[in-house]
């Protein structure tokens, strides 16, 4: 019996651990499902899941399914202890601003109801709140958050300032998150799997080339390198690149578009920067940069040499 008691305790403990942060308790005495009408709006009760529906403008996309059975399988001895947070969209259908994760559960679990907090709102109102809400309730990764902060400004006609006010940050940190939506795909996604942390991002995004951004990617996560050291990696990489500026600088404005685009291809085969100019004459010059004996290698291997 003792022994099925820690069971239930640690199971217990697993539940506040996935949900965070738990704002109110809902009754689990509450069995039947009372009929919903217009006057509920504001107010918590119980509602079938098959008439709830998922918000298309959720910003979140990634689900652990590992951690949502886990939850599910909390739930089927606990119920739900946060309500989900739904709005009305007809008769006897609710779409959800927040709460995915639980509703996805709940339906694993078999439930027929769930509790619900019920809100009234216009579309844009919803976009607000669910990118309000699952900002401070959901554990997003950095990408997840900048795209959220950046669907603030674009879809809900919010500034820097108004956005990190309604979160309560300092404008600086809101643009920092917004910087890494700069950083090349492969990057965004490392940090979006967990490979990258937004330590690694940050320095990373202080090289301004996509292809050296692309070189400390590929350094970070093949030789498992901490953030000190891609900064000091990226330190290396812009003081190299600092006292060579004014004649590459140069060459680049004086570039047709044909060989500039020959120079963008170049540097993308070899995922290095690449120089090339070309003089009047049609005679000229490309550089190739490497950045340790181990690049020079790889790109000695991409000319087959």
């Amino acid at each position: 019996m003792s022994q099925n008691n820690n069971k239930k305790q640690a199971l217990g403990k697993g539940i506040r651990a996935l949900l965070n942060t738990i704002d109110e308790e809902v009754s689990t005495t509450e069995k039947s499902v009372p009929s919903v009408s217009g006057n509920n709006a504001g107010s918590i009760m119980r509602i079938p899941v098959d008439q709830i529906v998922v918000n298309p403008k959720q910003p979140r996309y990634d689900f652990d399914e590992q951690a949502l059975q886990e939850l599910s399988e909390s739930i089927k001895l606990h119920d739900i202890i946060q309500p989900v947070t739904v709005v009305k969209v007809g008769a006897t259908q609710y779409q959800l601003i927040s709460g995915e994760r639980r509703w996805r559960a709940s339906k694993m679990a078999g439930l027929k109801d769930i509790p619900a907090y019920i809100r009234t709102a216009d579309d844009q109102q919803m976009l607000e709140m669910a990118l309000l809400e699952n900002l401070q309730r959901e554990n997003l990764n950095a990408i997840e958050v900048a795209l959220s902060y950046k669907r603030l400004m674009d879809e809900c006609d919010m500034t820097q300032e108004q956005v990190a006010e309604r979160m309560k940050k300092e404008r600086s940190t809101v643009t920092n998150y917004l910087r890494l939506l700069k950083l090349p795909p492969d990057v965004q996604k490392a940090v979006r799997d967990g490979q990258l942390s937004m330590g690694h991002a940050r320095a990373i995004i202080g090289l301004e080339q996509v292809d050296q951004q692309l070189y400390a990617y590929r350094e970070a996560i093949e030789k498992g390198l901490s953030v000190r050291q891609i900064e000091q990696l990226v330190k290396n990489m812009t003081d190299g690149e600092k006292s060579s500026a004014p004649a590459t600088a140069s060459a680049a404005a004086k570039l047709p578009p044909a060989y500039k685009r020959i120079e963008d291809n170049m540097a993308s085969h070899f995922s290095t920067k690449v120089k090339l100019d070309r003089k009047k004459n049609g005679k000229g010059t490309i550089v190739m940069e490497f950045y340790s004996d181990e690049d020079l290698e790889r790109i000695m291997e991409k000319m087959h040499l």
